[in-house]
């Protein structure tokens, strides 16, 4: 089962979840997941803004809501999803590095906070993008697209 889905935690701008939305439907992702205050298709002035990126992607691949991340990480590991955050720790290592194994799950996280405490804590593994200018890190929506092309090469 090469299952590949994505967890959006708390992602404040509806162009960066239209952004995934579009970015996902080209890597081949096969759901994703709304968490927390995640803005999601379908709800009025919602729609519009995350439709303008998406360009309909948010209307052929399949997501769902969950309002607790930490919770839907957990049923994920119990049906044998490896749990991977796109975060810079300590423990990170570059994703040229990393080899996928599936079914796998990539979190992705707020755009100042980052990924929360307590799903690092529930990752299997941590993966960065080396930034080699003076910024700390990329848009979410980005990063995340680098870290999919890669893990998608591998499904």
């Amino acid at each position: 089962m090469d299952k590949f889905v994505i967890i959006c935690d708390d992602i404040r701008s509806l162009f960066n979840v239209g952004s995934v939305f579009r970015t996902a439907d080209a890597v081949g992702v096969d759901r994703i997941y709304l968490c927390g205050i995640t803005g999601r298709p379908g709800r009025d002035k919602t729609d519009e803004k995350l439709s303008k990126v998406a360009l309909g992607a948010e209307k052929t691949v399949p997501w769902e809501y969950r309002k607790q991340s930490w919770r839907l990480v957990d049923e994920l590991k119990a049906q044998g999803f490896k749990i991977v955050s796109l975060e810079l720790t300590p423990q990170s290592v570059n994703y040229i590095k990393f080899k996928p194994k599936f079914p796998l799950a990539l979190i992705i996280g707020n755009e100042v906070t980052g990924v929360k405490k307590s799903l690092l804590a529930r990752s299997d593994k941590c993966i960065e993008i080396p930034m080699r200018g003076s910024k700390e890190s990329l848009n979410v929506s980005v990063a995340f697209g680098i870290a999919a092309s890669w893990i998608g090469e591998f499904k």
